[in-house]
């Protein structure tokens, strides 16, 4: 599974860490689904032994501030997934962190993509910044497409 977020916001660039923002929920429910804990490279670990990826649709963009709604039009740049999936073919589902990752992703990467794209899911964001869903539906959702990918 790979999970995509659009871009980091300030406290992950500054922390050089994905969701460092302590009010984001990504942590706490990945710990939840997969027991992920401890340091931050713990955590990561935790998540690479059990078939998950961490990433951003965008390598680059112009954003004020950390909301994705700031993102400025026309200076997005997308990662390189042509490679990145060409490197990694045992990945065979795709998440996006909330609805701006996923598209850019349909925007910017998918008509540049030369092989079809793994299965795609939309996840609730677990910014703090979503606040339209509870936490128990935001950790029911991304226990259901975590848990798929075990079975």
């Amino acid at each position: 599974m790979l999970i995509l977020g659009s871009l980091p916001g300030k406290r992950s660039i500054d922390a050089q860490q994905y969701y460092a923002h302590p009010q984001n929920a990504f942590w706490k429910i990945m710990g939840e689904i997969t027991g992920a804990s401890g340091r931050y490279d713990q955590r990561c670990q935790s998540l690479v032994e059990q078939g998950i990826a961490l990433w951003d649709v965008l390598g680059s963009s112009v954003r004020p501030g950390s909301m994705d709604a700031d993102i400025r039009r026309g200076t997005e740049k997308a990662n390189d997934f042509n490679g990145f999936f060409q490197m990694h073919s045992d990945i065979v589902q795709v998440c996006f962190n909330g609805q701006k990752a996923a598209q850019l992703f349909h925007k910017l990467v998918l008509p540049q993509l030369t092989k079809t794209a793994p299965q795609i899911r939309v996840l609730p964001s677990t910014s703090p910044a979503y606040a339209a869903m509870s936490y128990a539906e935001k950790l029911e959702r991304w226990r259901e497409a975590v848990i798929s990918i075990w079975i």
